[in-house]
C-alpha cells in the first residue's frame, strides 16, 4: 500500500472516530443516526477506502459503544461485510448516482446484523430493532449520498487514494 493511500486512510479512520464521538448519544442505541456512516459511501468512488471505513468504525466501538464486545464483532462485521457486497457490486454499476442508492440500500438492509447485536446483548425485540437501525442508516446515508458527491467535486476522491 502506497504512502498517500495510508495517511487518507488514517485521516479517514480519524474522522469516523471524531464524527461519531460529536454525535455519540445517537449512535449506540436502538435507534441509530450516526452521523459518520457517510463515509461509507467512499467506497463508491474507490474500493481502497475500505481500510479507512472499517478502521475508524473498529475505534470508534472500542472508545465510545457501552456493548464493546459485541460491537466489535457484529458492528465491524456488518461494516465490512456490507463494504464487500459494495465492492463486488461496483463492477457491474458504473454510474455513481446508482451506486449511491445500492450503497444506502447494502447498508440499510445489513442492518439486521446490528438488529441480531441489540437482541442478543439488549434483549431488544429483533424485527422492530431492525426496523429503527434500518430507518437510521437509511436517513444517514441518504442525507450523505449528495454530500459526499458534493464533496468530491472538489477533492476527486477515487484519485485522492492510489
Amino acid at each position: 500500500m502506497k504512502v498517500k493511500t495510508l495517511c487518507v486512510n488514517g485521516l479517514l479512520a480519524a474522522m469516523y472516530i471524531a464524527v461519531t464521538m460529536l454525535i455519540q448519544p445517537f449512535g449506540f442505541t436502538n435507534i441509530q443516526f450516526r452521523v459518520a456512516e457517510m463515509f461509507n459511501h467512499l467506497i463508491v468512488f474507490n474500493k481502497k477506502y475500505i481500510y479507512g471505513i472499517v478502521l475508524g468504525v473498529f475505534f470508534a466501538n472500542l472508545f465510545f459503544s457501552p456493548i464493546v464486545a459485541y460491537d466489535l464483532v457484529f458492528g465491524v462485521g456488518q461494516s465490512v461485510v456490507s463494504l464487500l457486497l459494495m465492492i463486488f457490486a461496483i463492477r457491474y454499476v458504473k454510474n455513481i448516482w446508482a451506486r449511491m442508492v445500492v450503497n444506502t440500500l447494502v447498508f440499510t438492509f445489513t442492518m439486521f446484523i446490528i438488529a441480531f447485536e441489540l437482541h442478543l446483548a439488549l434483549g431488544l425485540p429483533f424485527m422492530l430493532t431492525w426496523l429503527t437501525t434500518a430507518v437510521g442508516e437509511f436517513v444517514v446515508m441518504l442525507i450523505g449520498a449528495p454530500i459526499m458527491v458534493g464533496i468530491n467535486k472538489r477533492v476527486n476522491f477515487k484519485e485522492l487514494v492510489e
